[in-house]
């Protein structure tokens, strides 16, 4: 019976891990397989670079979708703020990988530079895995783009808006989603640049694009790196939440008529969850008893925000004093 109940706990962590990253990983090792043929045959150093890059980006969104998993654990005892910081540690192995893939695609761009070979052959196979790998790669990043959307809980965005809405609300994703999004436009941009590589190097003298190519696509993964290394760094010391978390608390405060001001108020991110720490300020000649009941039904109400996993909150009585205004939205005070 225990087992089970481990096995089924197991499966519901499963479900809740990121979805995106999980597509991602399997997409990308598919295509990273179908490169790798392709580079072999035909020797280009674009392709490699971009094989590299598709190799990593498999690696590390496996990892990313278990950190995603095990960052779902509920708290416990011995951790009681809970395990949403650990997808930020797995974001920050994913970092590592990137940067040593990197680095082998730069050297090796570096050495094609001095020493041209150009194409070798196996035109349209490559052309045609590199189209592929556009197709997969696209659709991941359609589906990291629907998915910030849906986390930053954005409605009502049709077709094209996506792009711009995404972009605009990248921020306020979970990390693992981030790390796809982010990814995913270097992975199409990369493979972009090695088809085009091949097709000129093929028809052309040009060789020196083959290594030119491969240095962008390195240097495209640095950028990579860089961004999601600093997101993740952080997330690991931890952040105040975004504006409209803090808008959605302090809206849930005042909509008790008890609630007479806000003294204090800090909101934390973990992960993609939120902990929430304040002093609140109730109207005077209230009981103990009474204020203690608006307190946790105050708590209530701001964990009915599913953004929200744990709430702390103090009671004074109201000291005539504004503490609070409704236009202050930096999330600590």
């Amino acid at each position: 019976m225990g087992n089970e109940t481990k096995q089924d706990n197991l499966l519901t962590l499963i479900k809740k891990g990121n979805k995106s990253s999980a597509v991602a990983a399997i997409g990308n090792t598919v295509i990273a397989g179908a490169k790798g043929i392709a580079y072999v045959i035909s020797g280009n150093g674009a392709m490699f670079a971009s094989t590299m890059h598709s190799l990593a980006d498999a690696v590390n969104q496996g990892f990313v979708f278990v950190g995603s998993v095990l960052s779902e654990k509920k708290p416990t005892r011995r951790f009681p703020a809970g395990f949403g910081r650990v997808i930020n540690i797995f974001c920050m192995i994913a970092v590592i990988v990137v940067t040593i893939m990197a680095y082998e695609t730069i050297k090796e761009g570096w050495h094609l530079l001095q020493h041209p070979v150009g194409n070798t052959g196996g035109f349209w196979l490559s052309v045609i895995v590199l189209i592929i790998n556009l197709v997969i790669d696209g659709a991941i990043l359609v589906k990291a783009m629907k998915e910030i959307l849906k986390e930053a809980r954005v409605e009502n965005i049709k077709g094209w808006g996506i792009v711009s809405g995404a972009l605009k609300n990248v921020g306020r994703a979970a990390p693992p989603t981030r790390l796809v999004f982010y990814e995913d436009i270097v992975a199409c941009l990369g493979a972009l640049l090695a088809l085009i590589a091949i097709v000129v190097t093929t028809f052309t003298n040009f060789n020196a694009l083959d290594g030119i190519a491969t240095i962008l696509i390195g240097i495209l993964m640095v950028g990579v790196a860089f961004r999601v290394g600093f997101d993740n760094m952080v997330g690991l010391i931890g952040v105040a939440a975004p504006q409209e978390i803090v808008e959605r608390v302090q809206n849930a405060i005042f909509s008790d008529k008890e609630v007479a001001d806000i003294r204090r108020l800090r909101i934390l991110q973990e992960g993609r969850y939120y902990h929430v720490e304040g002093l609140i300020e109730l109207r005077k000649g209230l009981s103990l008893s009474i204020a203690d009941d608006i307190k946790f039904r105050v708590q209530d109400k701001i964990m009915s925000d599913p953004d929200i996993t744990d709430v702390t909150l103090g009671i004074i009585e109201d000291d005539d004093i504004k503490s609070w205004s409704t236009d202050r939205l930096d999330g600590l005070t």
